[in-house]
């Protein structure tokens, strides 16, 4: 068992066998649009020449809800991608279970003379600098500033503050990764295609910052036209918090 299971055993219900109505595999983000409308990060890195196309490719829209929730444990490159926004597109979420934070912002507020560790590039990583006593970013491809994946054994037991991309769930590392972070610590998952489902808190996240779509045709544009989605129309962000954290965050 693993996250993938949990979150899809989490939605794997007869009530959610509902059918797909749009697949868009964009250039950064994939959506799928069914009861409500999910974001996946789109994890490729390959050049079309040496693509492989995944089954049923062409016809994807054309099958259920849970169907596609399967391909998180697809071995194909974009399939874990489709996953992720089909299973966002389900997870049931109340107006009510957001907070009124920017998660970003929760990282600097609690990050003064801490050690702080990311895991995946976020542009305001360098900034955090002036402020922690320590700051590593985990890459699986790490610039000359950044730490190599590998190291994450060594990293994150020691950080008091730790922001990590909804994409190690996509890709498979996010299993190993939960299992280092420190009892201690503030863990933040950060990113349009965070699933915002409770099942997460299991495994020692205490924020989920993902977004809600509110106007699926416009979104839809934007993820076709290949839009990094920093400011975009059509989605809102959308933070929830473990309970047991909310006393203990500086505001």
């Amino acid at each position: 068992m693993g996250i993938i299971s949990d979150l899809i055993d989490s939605v794997n219900s007869p009530k959610n066998d509902i059918p797909v109505e749009e697949v868009l595999v964009g250039l950064y983000w994939t959506l799928v649009k069914s009861r409500e409308t999910g974001l996946g990060a789109t994890n490729t890195d390959i050049t079309c020449c040496y693509a492989k196309n995944m089954d049923d490719v062409g016809k994807l829209h054309q099958k259920s809800v849970l169907e596609l929730v399967g391909m998180l444990n697809s071995n194909h490159v974009l399939g874990p991608s489709i996953g992720m926004a089909a299973l966002n597109s389900i997870i049931p979420v109340k107006p009510g279970d957001g907070v009124d934070i920017n998660a970003r912002e929760v990282i600097f507020q609690n990050s003064c003379q801490k050690q702080i560790a990311i895991v995946g590039h976020f542009s305001f990583a360098s900034q955090l600098k002036e402020t922690a006593r320590k700051v590593w970013v985990l890459e699986l491809d790490p610039t000359e500033d950044e730490y190599p994946a590998s190291q994450a054994d060594q990293i994150l037991p020691q950080a008091d503050v730790i922001g990590i991309t909804a994409s190690t769930i996509i890709n498979g590392t996010f299993d190993n990764l939960s299992k280092l972070f420190p009892p201690q610590a503030l863990v933040v998952m950060i990113g349009p295609s965070t699933p915002l489902s409770p099942i997460l808190f299991d495994y020692g996240v205490d924020i989920l910052a993902g977004s809600r779509v509110i106007d699926p045709s416009t979104l839809i544009h934007y993820v076709g036209q290949g839009a990094a989605l920093h400011k975009v129309e059509g989605m809102n962000r959308f933070t929830i918090v473990k309970d047991s954290v909310k006393s203990k965050l500086v505001h």
